[in-house]
C-alpha cells in the first residue's frame, strides 16, 4: 500500500536530505546540485545531468538518468525505495550509480 501524503512527504524529505548531504561532501567543480523540495536536478561538469522528481499523485520518486527513465515506490516492509517493474533496483543506489557515471562521484549513501 502506498503511503499516504503526509509520510510521502516525511520519506521524500528524507531522501533529498540524504542525497543532499551526500552531495555537499562531493567536489562541486565535478557535480551541483539544484532543487525545490519535489525536485533535485543533479548536473556532472560535463553536462551530464541527473533527474530525480516525486510524482505525488502516484507516490512515486523518478529519476532520469543514464539514459532511462526508472520509477520508484516505496516498500513498507523493507523500508527501501524499490523500481515498479521489478528489476531490483533501489533509489539511492541507482542515484549512486548515475552520478559515478556522470562525473566519477562516489557518493556515500
Amino acid at each position: 500500500m502506498a503511503p499516504d501524503e503526509p509520510e510521502f512527504d516525511s520519506l521524500v524529505a528524507a531522501v533529498f536530505r540524504k542525497l543532499l548531504t551526500a552531495l555537499d561532501r562531493a567536489d562541486p567543480d565535478r557535480i551541483e546540485a539544484d532543487g525545490t523540495p519535489d525536485l533535485l536536478t543533479l548536473t556532472a561538469a560535463g553536462g551530464e545531468k541527473v533527474i530525480i522528481n516525486t510524482q505525488r499523485a502516484v507516490r512515486q520518486i523518478w529519476v532520469a538518468g543514464q539514459g532511462e527513465g526508472v520509477h520508484f515506490s516505496f516498500e513498507p516492509s523493507s523500508r527501501r525505495w524499490l523500481d515498479d517493474r521489478g528489476r531490483g533496483l533501489e533509489l539511492t543506489s541507482f542515484i549512486a550509480a548515475c552520478v559515478r557515471s556522470a562525473c566519477g562521484v562516489e557518493l556515500d549513501l
